[in-house]
Protein backbone atom coordinates (compact mmCIF):
# COMPACT_ATOMS: atom_id res chain seq x y z
CA UNK A 1 0.00 0.00 0.00
CA UNK A 2 2.84 2.71 0.58
CA UNK A 3 4.66 1.79 -2.33
CA UNK A 4 1.52 2.25 -4.54
CA UNK A 5 0.90 5.41 -2.78
CA UNK A 6 4.84 6.37 -3.34
CA UNK A 7 4.24 5.67 -7.06
CA UNK A 8 1.02 7.31 -7.61
CA UNK A 9 2.79 10.35 -5.28
CA UNK A 10 5.68 10.68 -7.35
CA UNK A 11 3.90 10.43 -10.58
CA UNK A 12 1.75 13.30 -10.07
CA UNK A 13 4.62 15.45 -8.76
CA UNK A 14 6.42 14.93 -11.69
CA UNK A 15 3.23 15.56 -14.30
CA UNK A 16 2.56 18.92 -11.73
CA UNK A 17 6.01 19.89 -12.56
CA UNK A 18 6.25 19.47 -16.40
CA UNK A 19 2.40 19.72 -17.05
CA UNK A 20 1.98 22.91 -15.04
CA UNK A 21 5.45 24.63 -14.57
CA UNK A 22 4.98 28.40 -15.81
CA UNK A 23 8.58 28.23 -17.66
CA UNK A 24 9.58 28.86 -21.45
CA UNK A 25 11.48 25.61 -21.62
CA UNK A 26 10.97 22.46 -19.01
CA UNK A 27 13.09 19.48 -19.50
CA UNK A 28 13.25 16.29 -18.48
CA UNK A 29 16.64 14.63 -18.46
CA UNK A 30 17.06 10.66 -17.25
CA UNK A 31 20.32 8.54 -17.40
CA UNK A 32 19.19 4.84 -19.65
CA UNK A 33 18.23 2.39 -18.23
CA UNK A 34 19.71 -0.58 -16.72
CA UNK A 35 21.92 -2.55 -19.33
CA UNK A 36 22.48 -6.12 -20.29
CA UNK A 37 26.34 -5.94 -19.47
CA UNK A 38 29.32 -3.70 -19.64
CA UNK A 39 30.24 -3.64 -23.23
CA UNK A 40 30.39 -0.03 -25.17
CA UNK A 41 26.72 -1.04 -27.09
CA UNK A 42 24.88 -2.62 -24.52
CA UNK A 43 21.68 -3.34 -24.68
CA UNK A 44 18.91 -2.60 -21.96
CA UNK A 45 18.11 -5.41 -19.88
CA UNK A 46 14.67 -6.42 -19.04
CA UNK A 47 14.62 -3.99 -15.88
CA UNK A 48 15.74 -1.08 -18.31
CA UNK A 49 13.18 -2.07 -20.73
CA UNK A 50 10.06 -2.26 -17.86
CA UNK A 51 11.70 1.38 -16.95
CA UNK A 52 11.77 3.15 -20.28
CA UNK A 53 8.20 1.84 -20.54
CA UNK A 54 7.06 3.18 -17.11
CA UNK A 55 9.25 6.85 -18.26
CA UNK A 56 6.29 6.69 -21.20
CA UNK A 57 4.05 6.39 -18.83
CA UNK A 58 4.43 8.87 -16.60
CA UNK A 59 5.61 11.63 -19.66
CA UNK A 60 2.34 10.60 -21.46
CA UNK A 61 0.49 13.59 -20.90
CA UNK A 62 3.02 15.72 -20.03
CA UNK A 63 3.20 18.16 -22.83
CA UNK A 64 6.64 16.55 -24.39
CA UNK A 65 7.48 18.18 -27.80
CA UNK A 66 10.87 16.43 -28.85
CA UNK A 67 12.57 13.28 -27.24
CA UNK A 68 16.50 13.30 -27.54
CA UNK A 69 18.89 10.45 -27.45
CA UNK A 70 22.62 9.66 -27.39
CA UNK A 71 23.69 7.29 -30.17
CA UNK A 72 23.70 4.22 -28.02
CA UNK A 73 21.10 1.31 -27.68
CA UNK A 74 20.72 1.90 -24.16
CA UNK A 75 20.08 4.99 -24.23
CA UNK A 76 17.82 5.03 -27.85
CA UNK A 77 15.86 2.36 -26.49
CA UNK A 78 15.15 3.81 -23.24
CA UNK A 79 13.92 6.86 -25.05
CA UNK A 80 11.68 4.91 -27.43
CA UNK A 81 8.66 4.30 -25.98
CA UNK A 82 8.02 7.95 -24.47
CA UNK A 83 8.80 8.86 -28.08
CA UNK A 84 6.48 6.02 -29.85
CA UNK A 85 3.76 6.84 -27.55
CA UNK A 86 3.93 10.68 -28.68
CA UNK A 87 4.49 9.83 -32.69
CA UNK A 88 7.83 11.13 -32.08
CA UNK A 89 11.27 10.99 -33.79
CA UNK A 90 13.77 10.38 -31.20
CA UNK A 91 16.32 12.90 -32.25
CA UNK A 92 20.38 12.05 -31.81
CA UNK A 93 22.45 14.28 -29.83
CA UNK A 94 26.58 14.23 -29.47
CA UNK A 95 27.28 13.41 -25.74
CA UNK A 96 30.77 15.00 -27.30
CA UNK A 97 29.87 18.49 -27.76
CA UNK A 98 26.97 18.89 -24.64
CA UNK A 99 27.99 22.68 -24.35
CA UNK A 100 25.91 23.31 -28.25
CA UNK A 101 23.52 20.95 -27.56
CA UNK A 102 22.65 23.29 -24.15
CA UNK A 103 22.33 26.02 -26.32
CA UNK A 104 20.46 24.62 -28.92
CA UNK A 105 17.70 23.57 -26.15
CA UNK A 106 17.82 26.87 -24.76
CA UNK A 107 16.98 28.16 -28.27
CA UNK A 108 14.52 25.91 -29.01
CA UNK A 109 12.55 26.51 -25.62
CA UNK A 110 10.37 22.99 -25.84
CA UNK A 111 9.25 20.55 -23.61
CA UNK A 112 11.64 17.80 -23.96
CA UNK A 113 12.88 14.50 -22.98
CA UNK A 114 17.11 14.13 -22.95
CA UNK A 115 18.21 10.38 -22.28
CA UNK A 116 22.23 10.22 -21.63
CA UNK A 117 24.46 8.53 -19.51
CA UNK A 118 25.80 8.79 -15.60
CA UNK A 119 28.57 11.41 -16.57
CA UNK A 120 26.69 13.38 -19.54
CA UNK A 121 22.76 13.73 -17.77
CA UNK A 122 24.47 15.74 -14.89
CA UNK A 123 26.65 17.77 -16.81
CA UNK A 124 24.12 18.32 -19.42
CA UNK A 125 22.28 19.60 -15.68
CA UNK A 126 24.68 21.87 -14.61
CA UNK A 127 25.53 23.62 -18.64
CA UNK A 128 21.80 24.40 -18.73
CA UNK A 129 22.06 25.75 -14.87
CA UNK A 130 20.56 23.75 -13.26
CA UNK A 131 21.83 21.76 -9.79
CA UNK A 132 22.74 18.40 -10.92
CA UNK A 133 23.26 16.97 -7.28
CA UNK A 134 25.56 14.31 -6.31
CA UNK A 135 27.34 11.84 -8.75
CA UNK A 136 25.25 9.43 -10.44
CA UNK A 137 26.42 6.53 -9.17
CA UNK A 138 27.24 3.18 -11.59
CA UNK A 139 24.73 1.29 -10.35
CA UNK A 140 21.72 4.41 -10.21
CA UNK A 141 19.27 4.80 -12.91
CA UNK A 142 16.47 5.84 -10.88
CA UNK A 143 17.39 10.00 -11.14
CA UNK A 144 14.45 12.07 -13.13
CA UNK A 145 15.70 15.90 -13.44
CA UNK A 146 12.91 18.10 -14.55
CA UNK A 147 14.76 21.68 -15.37
CA UNK A 148 12.41 24.59 -15.67
CA UNK A 149 14.04 27.36 -17.57
CA UNK A 150 12.84 30.72 -17.75
CA UNK A 151 13.61 33.24 -20.73
CA UNK A 152 14.93 36.02 -18.17
CA UNK A 153 17.75 33.04 -17.40
CA UNK A 154 16.38 31.66 -14.10
CA UNK A 155 16.09 27.64 -13.95
CA UNK A 156 14.71 25.72 -11.09
CA UNK A 157 15.64 22.25 -10.79
CA UNK A 158 13.18 18.84 -9.67
CA UNK A 159 14.90 16.07 -8.91
CA UNK A 160 12.60 13.10 -8.88
CA UNK A 161 12.93 9.37 -8.23
CA UNK A 162 11.42 6.31 -10.31
CA UNK A 163 9.10 4.54 -7.46
CA UNK A 164 10.53 1.73 -6.49
CA UNK A 165 9.78 -1.75 -7.79
CA UNK A 166 9.26 -0.16 -11.43
CA UNK A 167 11.41 -2.52 -13.06
CA UNK A 168 8.50 -4.79 -12.16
Amino acid sequence: MIQSFRSVASAILLLAAVSSARADSVLVLVRHGEKVDESSDAQLSDVGRSRARALAALLKDAGIEAVYSTDYARTRDTARPTAESLSKAVEIYDGDGLEAFAESLRAKGDRALVVGHSNTTPELVKLLGGDPGAPVADDEYDRIYVLMLSADGRVSTLVLRFPEGVEK
